[in-house]
C-alpha cells in the first residue's frame, strides 16, 4: 500500500514540477525584451537551472514510470498465483461499495 501512496506522490510531485518549469519558462520569455546586465546575468541563471530542473522532472517521471510498472508487475503475478482468492477478493470489495453507495 506505501507503494501505491509514494507512487501518488511521486507523480503529484512530477506534475507540480511541471508547472514550476512551464510558469517559469513562461516568465522567461515575457522578460525577453528587457534589457540591461543584471537582468541578462538573471536570464543566463534562469536558463540554466530550467535545464536542470527539466533533467530532474524527466529522471522523476522516469522512475515513476519504473516503480508503476513494477507495482502492476507485481499485481499481475499475484493474480495469477491466486485467481480465485483475486476474484474473491474483487467480489468482496464491489459488495462493500456497492453498499455504501446505496446507502447514500
Amino acid at each position: 500500500m506505501s507503494n501505491v501512496t509514494d507512487l501518488n506522490n511521486n507523480q503529484k510531485i512530477v506534475a507540480d514540477m511541471k508547472a514550476v518549469v512551464s510558469d517559469a519558462e513562461a516568465i522567461f520569455h515575457e522578460t525577453a525584451g528587457v534589457a540591461g546586465d543584471k537582468m541578462l546575468d538573471v536570464r543566463q541563471r534562469i536558463s540554466e537551472r530550467l535545464g536542470a530542473a527539466k533533467v530532474r522532472v524527466a529522471n522523476a517521471e522516469a522512475a515513476a514510470l519504473e516503480k508503476s510498472k513494477a507495482a502492476a508487475a507485481a499485481t499481475d503475478a499475484c493474480v495469477r498465483k491466486n485467481p480465485w482468492q483475486s476474484v474473491g477478493i474483487a467480489a468482496s470489495v464491489g459488495l462493500v461499495l456497492g453498499i455504501l453507495i446505496g446507502r447514500r
